[in-house]
């Protein structure tokens, strides 16, 4: 317990940046799937191609994509674009199901009904059936960012881990200090937690009729 009181101020400095570099990503990655999970629920082709592939390349170890990315890159090993690229790629790859089937699972009728009011693809997918994804889509961001806050851990290995330095510094000491292990644990699962906890009332805000329809089925 010394040990963790004596060093808060760096252990908040290295929760910041666990966050930025599991958070960045997580962004990114929803604004690149949105597309990918839009074309892959509009034509069958491109969903047997997309999902597929999204899913190889989330079974990519993350340790050998870390040590990957400054060669393709050509960034520098210490360089935190390496972890937030790599996680960007994982972020793609969880998400790009995930809003296929969240845009899948509009029903017809409402598409329909969108169309015949006159909304275009692309106005009907921001205005109807964007919005009526969002407790799947919620759900998919929540996976992602969680797995990305524990994978951060990882990218200690090239140098850039966030809390990640304390698992990795207290296993090499000499003995172990337990201390800064259990810290850096605890810390990414609180972490973790926060921002799952963040992410559900957010979704819950941006779905109030969610809220209505079960106030009504309880009444009934």
């Amino acid at each position: 317990m010394n040990w963790v009181i004596d060093h808060i101020p760096e252990l908040l400095s290295a929760a910041v940046d666990h966050l930025q570099l599991a958070l960045v990503p997580v962004v990114v990655g929803l604004v690149l799937s949105l597309p990918l999970g839009w074309v892959a629920n509009r034509w069958t082709v491109a969903r047997a191609i997309l999902v597929p592939v999204s899913g190889l390349l989330y079974t990519i170890p993350s340790l050998a994509l870390f040590v990957m990315m400054p060669l393709l890159l050509g960034t520098k090993i210490l360089d935190p674009i390496n972890v937030q690229a790599a996680l960007t790629i994982y972020t793609v790859a969880l998400l790009v199901r995930s809003i296929a089937d969240a845009l899948a699972a509009v029903p017809d009728s409402v598409v329909q009904a969108a169309s015949a009011m006159g909304y275009r693809a692309v106005g009907r997918f921001f205005a109807v059936e964007l919005p009526l994804a969002i407790p799947v889509l919620v759900a998919g961001v929540r996976v992602a960012a969680v797995s990305n806050i524990s994978l951060v851990a990882v990218g200690q290995i090239i140098g850039v881990g966030g809390l990640g330095y304390f698992l990795l510094h207290g296993a090499q000491s000499s003995p172990p200090n337990y201390q800064e292990i259990i810290a850096g644990i605890a810390l990414i699962v609180l972490l973790a937690l926060i921002v799952d906890g963040l992410l559900a009332l957010a979704g819950r805000a941006l779905t109030p009729w969610t809220r209505r329809q079960s106030g009504t089925v309880v009444s009934r």
